[in-house]
C-alpha cells in the first residue's frame, strides 16, 4: 500500500456532513483506474468500473469521520460544542482541533475543580481558538462550523496509528484494490457519507446502484489488549470476515463465498462477532427488496480516539481478499 495515499486520505479533513475535502482526494487516487467517478445527492463519491458479466457489485467504505460541532460562542470567544457521532468527551478533552477553514484550537472542560479530568461530560466540553470576545470569535468560526481532531501518522514497525483510520484506511484499500483489481463485473466503489451518525450514505447509493453483491470495509474492535472485553481479533492475523453486530447478520451464502475467496489464494483472516455497533453493510442489506451484503473490517485498537492503530499485514491483506472476491465469476444468490 502507498504510504502517502493513505497519509493524504487519513488527514484530510472530513467529519459527517462534511465530507467534500476527503471526497476530493479520494477521488485523485481512484479516478485513473476507473471508467467514471460521480457524487450522488448525498454526497458519497462513487467510482464505477465496468465489467461484461451484466453483474454488479458494490464495495462501500465511508469518509466521514467524528468530531465536534459548535453549539454557540460565548462572551469571552469560547465555543461550546456538542459531538458529531460517538465522541467520548474524556478521550475528547485536551486535545488540538481544526475546522473546515484552517481555524485550529484546543479543548477542555468546566468544572474542573468539581471533578477530574476522567469525569468530564460533554456538555462540559468547550474549544478554545485563542479568542478573547465573541466578536472575535466570529470572525474565525461560526454556529454550525465543525472541528475534527488534529493527529499525526505514527509508525511503529508493523503498526501504524493515527486519527480517522475509522473509517479512511479502509478508503485507501478499497481505492487500491480498484486499481490492482480484476473482475467481469461492474464494480462500484461507493465512498460514503454519515455512517458515524446513522449509516446515511450507503442506502441511498446502493438503491441507485442495485447491486447483486455488497462488501463494505470498515474497522473492527479488537480482543488482544489489556482488560478488554474478549474477542477472537488479534493485530496481525488478517482482516476479518463479518459473522454479526447489532444491525446486521451476514447470510451464510456471503459469508462462504468471501471465506472461498480467501482460502483459494491463501490469505490469512480471521472472523468477526461484534457484540455492538454497526456498519454501512446493515444499511445495503436493508435496501429495496434486500440486498446481499457482507463486510471486510481491519482489526484496529483504540477506535474513535486520535490514536487509532492499525497492523500494514492487515491492510495489505484486506486489499488481497477484495480483489480475491471481485475476480470470482460466481457471485452468491439465495
Amino acid at each position: 500500500m502507498d504510504k502517502m495515499m493513505m497519509k493524504d486520505i487519513l488527514k484530510a479533513y472530513g467529519p459527517s456532513g462534511r465530507e467534500a475535502q476527503a471526497a476530493e482526494v479520494i477521488k485523485q487516487y481512484v479516478a485513473p483506474y476507473v471508467d467514471e467517478v460521480y457524487t450522488d445527492a448525498m454526497g458519497s463519491l462513487i467510482a464505477h468500473k465496468k465489467g461484461t458479466s451484466g453483474k454488479k457489485i458494490m464495495l462501500s467504505a465511508h469518509m466521514d469521520q467524528i468530531g465536534l460541532i459548535v453549539v454557540a460562542i460565548d462572551d469571552k470567544g469560547f465555543l461550546r460544542v456538542s459531538n458529531v457521532g460517538g465522541v467520548n468527551p474524556i478521550i475528547a478533552t485536551a486535545r488540538e482541533v481544526v475546522f473546515e477553514n484552517g481555524v485550529k484550537g484546543v479543548t477542555y472542560f468546566e468544572n474542573t475543580s468539581k471533578h477530574g479530568v476522567n469525569e468530564a461530560k460533554m456538555k462540559e466540553l468547550y474549544v478554545d481558538i485563542g479568542c478573547t470576545s465573541r466578536e472575535e470569535a466570529e470572525k474565525k468560526v461560526s454556529v454550525g462550523d465543525m472541528a475534527v481532531y488534529v493527529t499525526n501518522f505514527v509508525e511503529m514497525g508493523d503498526r501504524l496509528s493515527s486519527g480517522a483510520m475509522d473509517d479512511r484506511i479502509c478508503c485507501a484499500v478499497m481505492a487500491e484494490a480498484m486499481k490492482q483489481m480484476k473482475s467481469e463485473h461492474d464494480v462500484y466503489a461507493v465512498f460514503t457519507v454519515q455512517e458515524e451518525v446513522g449509516c446515511r450514505g450507503a442506502g441511498p447509493a446502493a438503491y441507485a446502484i442495485e447491486p447483486d453483491l455488497n462488501i463494505s470495509i470498515d474497522v473492527c474492535s479488537v480482543g488482544d489488549i489489556p482488560e478488554c472485553d474478549k474477542m477472537a481479533v488479534s493485530l496481525g492475523c488478517g482482516p476479518t470476515v463479518k459473522v454479526m453486530d447489532s444491525s446486521v447478520i451476514v447470510p451464510p451464502v456471503v459469508r462462504a463465498f468471501m471465506e472461498a475467496a480467501a482460502e483459494e489464494d491463501n490469505i490469512p483472516y480471521q472472523r468477526e462477532v461484534l457484540r455492538g455497533g454497526g456498519t454501512d453493510t446493515g444499511a445495503v442489506q436493508r435496501t429495496r427488496r434486500g440486498i446481499l451484503s457482507g463486510c471486510v473490517s481491519i482489526p484496529t485498537r483504540y477506535i474513535h480516539t486520535p490514536v487509532e492503530t492499525v497492523d500494514i499485514k492487515d491492510i495489505d491483506n484486506a486489499v488481497r481478499l477484495l480483489c480475491a472476491c471481485l475476480k470470482r465469476k460466481e457471485l452468491p444468490h439465495r
